[in-house]
């Protein structure tokens, strides 16, 4: 039998999902973060070197934990969608939606005809465990969620659109984008940027879909879940790695430092 989405009924659930970015590219590094307690992790091919086979040894090495797994393509390409659902991936998250057409487009894009336009090749596929899931052809389009990634002006002024489409499961808003498309880039946490989002988690709340975002400053992650996000990305596997890499060499620069002073 194809299991439920475990992810979709996380999102009812009534604590915020807390989740990591994994950047790497790397299925060692993501089980480990598998293994650490957060709800959900997000598998990357948009700013990192991931491609289908690095993706799918991540989906492997992280099967065995209990933590909800995303997938986010590199672009909402059709095919490049197909090739991720065949190898597994029941939870998908696309970005940079616009508008409420190309989020219907990407629910097409993840069912099978006569519900949209999926190519069907169940056989083949890891998801149908190789047709040894009797029922996948029927059952998949309901197993399979769709998140879709809101980054910019034009499509905070589509969200309530976008959140109200037919199969899109939540809206996960990106404030470095944002900012950028606000005409302040790199600045994600000034309050003109912080407000916004807020604005937007209310909108799509409000549609009754789950609204998502990220951010790594702890103060900023809890505002945005006191104003309703249902899942927070909070850290990432590589800024983890650099930032405490970098923490551990200061501290031993520190100690030279000391030492050399007072040996004067």
């Amino acid at each position: 039998m194809t299991p439920a989405n475990r992810w979709r009924d996380a999102l009812q659930g009534a604590a915020p999902q807390i989740g990591m970015w994994i950047a790497s590219g790397n299925a060692y590094s993501a089980e480990i973060c598998a293994g650490s307690g957060v709800d959900w992790l997000m598998l990357d091919q948009e700013h990192v070197p991931n491609d289908l086979r690095s993706t799918l040894a991540q989906l492997q090495a992280v099967a065995a934990y209990p933590v909800e797994v995303l997938v986010r393509p590199a672009s909402g390409d059709p095919v490049v969608i197909k090739q991720l659902l065949d190898i597994g991936v029941t939870n998908l998250i696309v970005p940079m939606v616009e508008s409420a057409e190309q989020a219907a487009a990407l629910v097409a894009s993840t069912r099978y005809p006569p519900n949209g336009i999926r190519g069907v090749g169940s056989a083949l596929a890891r998801a149908s465990r190789w047709n040894r899931t009797s029922d996948y052809l029927t059952t998949a389009d309901d197993s399979i969620s769709l998140t879709v990634q809101v980054e910019s002006v034009a499509g905070l002024d589509a969200v309530e659109d976008i959140a109200s489409m037919p199969g899109v499961d939540a809206v996960f808003i990106g404030p470095a984008d944002l900012a950028a498309s606000m005409g302040h880039l790199g600045r994600p946490q000034i309050p003109e940027v912080v407000n916004a989002v807020e604005q937007a988690v209310s909108d799509i709340v409000a549609c009754g879909t789950a609204a998502g975002v990220n951010a790594f400053d702890e103060t900023i992650a809890r505002r945005y879940m006191a104003a309703g996000a249902r899942f927070v990305l909070v850290g990432a596997d590589v800024t983890i790695l650099a930032r405490g890499s970098e923490a551990l060499a200061q501290r031993y620069r520190d100690t030279e430092d000391t030492s050399s002073n007072t040996s004067i």
